[in-house]
């Protein structure tokens, strides 16, 4: 176990910092997994998931291959760092699609789509620090608000 000093590992990261990281992983990983599953039965064209696909949300089965692959686009944008802004809202989009769907059809199970994508941005803003200032959840002692473009 490493010693700490005034907060710092003997790495010189802080532990919130660490503490952020290793939430916002397993924060991101909940949904990806979720996602990669759901793009694998969509894939592998299942029985009973392709019966529910055609009988309960009315879609055409030819668009199962599509909409995994989709499914799959998103997720791996999202699970890139330089890109996972980009992935998170491109699963927000994907996971919206999802939830309109069930809310549609009046089916309750639309809060699990939606808790999917709470937590794939509460992954992201605790792994992103770029994120954080954009979108500040509270305002530090001192703190303008502003981004600093580094630009005078």
């Amino acid at each position: 176990m490493e010693k700490t000093l005034l907060g710092l590992h003997s790495n010189g990261v802080t532990q919130e910092g660490t503490w952020r990281r290793r939430a916002g992983l397993a924060l991101t990983i909940l949904p990806a997994l979720a996602m990669v599953v759901s793009a694998s039965l969509k894939l592998s064209h299942a029985p009973a998931f392709a019966d529910q696909w055609v009988n309960k949300f009315g879609f055409p089965e030819w668009e199962l291959s599509w909409v995994g692959l989709l499914e799959l686009a998103c997720v791996t944008l999202y699970l890139i760092p330089r890109t996972a802004v980009l992935g998170g809202v491109l699963l927000a989009a994907f996971l919206g699609g999802a939830v309109a769907t069930h809310v549609r059809l009046a089916d309750p199970a639309f809060v699990v789509e939606a808790s999917l994508g709470v937590l794939a941005w509460g992954g992201l803003y605790l792994r992103d620090s770029r994120l954080r200032v954009l979108l500040p959840l509270r305002q530090q002692p001192g703190q303008t608000g502003e981004l600093s473009t580094g630009v005078r």
